[in-house]
């Protein structure tokens, strides 16, 4: 069973960037002795002329997932920021999620005492404190990403990526909605201001939703630390 803890002592640690990159931090998570990370192959969708103000110059990315304690995250995402250089030309992004669910083997790991307190004392001072942007994720049938960033787009947002996925339990869904949720799904994330999130949400819904032929579901969590994007 889940455990619960209001105060989201855990971080999901999301960087896409690069395949390149994605092996360099794969060795620098190693050295850190960060237990629980996954690596997912995705695509970028950002324009031609997106990709050339961002400077990425292929649309192929690598997604690196990790659950860390919050402490570790912000010192994780300065190693990134001053060893990967993410943020810079044909990098990444990163950014950080509070996870306030968790099993109890993952809270053993994350209870595991990766850091001392003098660390964390030092980090509490150099807060990064990027709170403005949110992570919308859009969860559509197999070919319908361009349609949701082209909704996305007209209301405002950059680019996303794309992870390729496949649905379960799909009877279930069935059954309870009504109609049938194809095995191959695209889960498109975008990374946004908070200011844009709502007309963003609405925008692929109303092209996307759960009564179009893409089935989509859209949710949005909010984004704690951020590294390259422009301030």
């Amino acid at each position: 069973m889940p455990t619960k803890n209001k105060d989201a002592i855990a971080r999901l640690l999301l960087l896409i960037c690069t395949p390149k990159l994605a092996e360099r931090a794969a060795k620098l998570y190693k050295t850190n002795s960060i237990p629980l990370h996954y690596r997912i192959s995705a695509e970028g969708t950002a324009s031609s002329e997106m990709r050339s103000i961002l400077g990425f110059e292929e649309t192929e990315k690598a997604a690196l997932l990790s659950i860390l304690p919050r402490e570790n995250a912000r010192d994780i995402l300065a190693h990134l920021r001053r060893s990967l250089k993410i943020g810079s030309a044909n990098s990444g992004i990163a950014f950080t999620v509070p996870i306030h669910g968790l099993s109890k083997l993952v809270l053993r790991i994350m209870e595991s005492g990766l850091i001392s307190q003098e660390s964390n004392d030092k980090r509490r001072n150099n807060r990064m404190d990027n709170t403005k942007y949110t992570m919308i994720a859009a969860i559509v049938n197999q070919g319908y990403s361009e349609n949701v960033m082209d909704a996305a787009r007209a209301a405002g947002a950059g680019g996303g990526t794309v992870i390729h996925s496949r649905s379960v339990g799909n009877d279930a869904i069935s059954g309870a909605w009504g109609f049938a949720i194809e095995d191959e799904r695209e889960i498109v994330l975008i990374v946004a201001e908070n200011e844009t999130k709502l007309q963003i949400m609405q925008a692929i819904s109303d092209a996307c939703g759960i009564k179009s032929e893409a089935k989509g579901v859209v949710v949005s969590m909010p984004i704690e630390d951020v590294i390259g994007l422009s301030e």
